[in-house]
């Protein structure tokens, strides 16, 4: 139930929404757009960057940072899952990277704004700004035995070092030429261990004199590119570093003093492993368990805590007195990504997983579209879809990955862009949601959703970019998978569960926007590739025309010269075919890709969507306005919304669906 103070703001968001459109032609009153929001569709928990150390009350706590806008940093009572404290990072979307100095000091770096943030014991959050101002990311943080703070960033691969006493920067700087990310860092005996992507390097840094190192590649590992140094630790003398990806691979183990690689635990989970124990042993997530590894004899030991569900990472692991009944002495303790906290108890074998209290942010929408009777939202990073009423606003969240993209087809199911791995699932709305991978129903109940495409293993992409139906059968349109160019063009058969896999469908691009009509897909492409690491081929996005039938490329036009994306295209009512890339709106002839019309409306390249009813084209342009485009010869865009918004999408022809951070709005368009 909505308050009454939230009704009032509804009403008054939905007057100040109508604003001026094209003037009236023949007598006719021109459409006008009222704005209507509908509320925060997703929330959940995320926790990615934690520790465990010392709380609020001075007693073992487990620190976490939950994904929102603000971000909050909480501190968790392992005994109770009661939250300690939860204070906003103002300015901040979200962490991987907590970190405590001996003293109880907990540091936070954050994204997208790449600051850093202290929470003095006793104190209150302090924002220490951006140690650097060429970064966005502080991927990681760790601190030496002063309380010195050191930190991996992104876009320039750089490493810093803050001084807890004076607050005096180093920059480090960009540990590998090529290497945007420092996603990985510890520290041990004066020296700072980091490891790179987009290709999997491990590098030493002398914390006195900056020199670095580059340590020799694990046994076995063979070219590093096109591998990611996802964790690393340094624990008791030795560095355990974790190349793969946010799923089971390969640990391995340097040994500090010998300098040499001495053991190799496979299927390892990351995100981080535990300190080491009073026995020298320490404690990691191996094969869906908890093992107990002992270095010395380089054995694992089971626990018998397993874990389900496709992502099984902890961040947070350490050790807590919990002072209860079947935990005597000292547990194993840590949260995993969505809030749960799990425990085990080494002396009784006890163990489980429950929720704690960490409170649910709001998840910014990612995604956004249209449905006879429903309007559906897919999240960013925490992920979800939502079932939305387009009356009320109530919505329906379902616990998912981050979801690229939605349609809903004509079989009345919602199928669903999945990343990471260019997944593509369909929904039936007629039967319980039971998602095993991340929020299974009763047991016995059937998979809903239904994978259908991976596009990881054969085509090497990761993002669903872009849906579009034609003919009965799905088109999916990808971005690829890690420092790589071309997308992909996909179709797939619910009938007969095949698909046909078109590479490289445009050379070196990846796919942004589809729509189709009579048979034909139409495509926008950027030239982007996945980690927008590697430099492109081409000069700029284009779009392109694919018989379904024919299975062939019709044609392939660039339709505004050096704008890099085509980010979204739409069948008009006139017939062209509309598309916009960045700050340009134009049309093409369906048949030819010939160009019919441009108009450049925006000052910047943001990329915006455009969608269109049996009347008239919509085009989000700067992310702040919301054009249209009247059918005609001399058809004027004219501003129709200006509202800051990220997605723009069409419920029939008298709704738009407008999205802003995590909030959702309808436009009401007068008939």
């Amino acid at each position: 139930m909505r308050s009454v103070r939230s009704l009032l703001a509804l009403a008054i968001v939905a007057l100040l929404g109508t604003t001026l459109t094209s003037p009236a032609q023949a007598g006719q009153q021109p459409p006008v757009g009222t704005v209507v929001s509908l509320g925060t569709p997703l929330s959940d928990v995320l926790l990615i960057g934690g520790t465990v150390a010392p709380g609020p009350n001075g007693k073992t706590a487990i620190w976490n940072v939950s994904t929102g806008s603000p971000a909050y940093l909480n501190a968790i009572d392992p005994a109770t899952g009661d939250s300690l404290l939860s204070a906003a990072l103002p300015g901040a979307d979200g962490s991987y990277a907590v970190a405590a100095t001996p003293d109880g000091t907990i540091y936070v770096g954050t994204y997208n704004n790449g600051h850093l943030y202290r929470l003095r014991p006793g104190g209150t959050v302090e924002d220490l700004g951006r140690p650097i101002a060429s970064e966005s990311f502080i991927w990681r943080i760790t601190t030496d035995d002063q309380g010195n703070v050191y930190g991996g960033t992104f876009p320039n691969g750089k490493v810093f070092r803050y001084d807890d006493k004076t607050g005096a920067i180093h920059d480090y700087g960009t540990v590998l030429a090529g290497q945007t990310y420092v996603k990985s860092i510890d520290y041990a005996g004066g020296k700072v261990y980091a490891g790179t992507m987009p290709d999997a390097h491990i590098m030493e840094i002398d914390a006195t004199s900056g020199a670095i190192t580059e340590l020799p590649s694990p046994p076995g590992l063979g070219d590093p590119s096109d591998k990611v140094v996802y964790d690393l630790n340094a624990r008791g003398g030795r560095v355990y570093v974790r190349i793969s990806t946010a799923f089971p691979g390969p640990l391995y183990v340097w040994d500090i003093a010998s300098r040499t690689w001495v053991d190799e635990i496979p299927n390892a989970h990351g995100l981080d492993i535990s300190p080491v124990g009073a026995d020298g042993s320490l404690y990691l997530i191996q094969s869906s368990e908890l093992k107990k590894y002992d270095p010395a004899t380089k054995t694992l030991t089971g626990t018998g805590l397993t874990f389900t569900g496709r992502i099984q990472n902890a961040r947070s692991i350490g050790y807590a007195d919990l002072n209860l009944p079947d935990y005597p002495g000292t547990s194993v303790v840590g949260t995993l990504w969505r809030g749960e906290e799990f425990r085990y108890n080494p002396q009784t074998g006890k163990s489980e997983i429950f929720v704690t209290k960490v409170r649910r942010e709001p998840i910014e929408i990612l995604s956004v579209a249209g449905g006879k009777n429903n309007i559906y939202a897919g999240g960013f990073l925490n992920g979800g879809v939502s079932v939305v009423n387009p009356t009320t606003g109530e919505a329906k969240y379902n616990r998912f990955s981050q979801v690229e993209a939605l349609l809903e087809g004509s079989d009345g199911k919602l199928w669903i862009g999945a990343y990471p791995e260019a997944r593509l699932y369909d929904y039936d709305l007629s039967k319980p949601w039971s998602s095993p991978e991340y929020s299974p129903g009763p047991p016995g109940t059937p998979d809903n959703p239904v994978q259908r495409l991976n596009l990881k293993p054969d085509l090497l992409q990761t993002r669903a970019r872009a849906l579009t139906e034609v003919n009965g059968k799905i088109a999916v349109g990808t971005v690829p998978d890690g420092d790589r160019l071309g997308g992909a063009l996909v179709i797939y058969d619910p009938t007969t569960n095949t698909a046909e896999k078109y590479r490289n469908v445009v050379q070196d691009e990846s796919v942004f926007g589809l729509t189709s009509r009579c048979g034909i897909i139409y495509g926008g492409t950027s030239i982007a590739g996945g980690l927008a690491t590697t430099p492109p081929t081409r000069e700029a996005g284009t779009v392109f025309a694919w018989d379904v039938a024919k299975k062939k490329k019709l044609w392939e036009t660039v339709p505004v010269p050096k704008a890099a994306t085509v980010s979204s295209v739409t069948m008009g009512p006139d017939g062209l075919l509309w598309g916009v890339a960045g700050k340009t709106v134009f049309a093409v002839a369906p048949d030819s890709g010939k160009l019919k019309k441009s108009f450049t409306l925006g000052t910047t390249n943001s990329s915006g969507d455009i969608v269109a009813t049996r009347e008239a084209v919509y085009v989000s342009i700067d992310l702040n306005k919301i054009y249209r485009i009247a059918p005609g010869k001399n058809a004027v865009p004219t501003v129709f919304v200006a509202h800051a918004h990220r997605r723009l999408g069409v419920r029939g022809d008298h709704q738009l669906l407008m999205t802003s951070g995590s909030e959702l709005f309808r436009i009401d368009i007068s008939r």
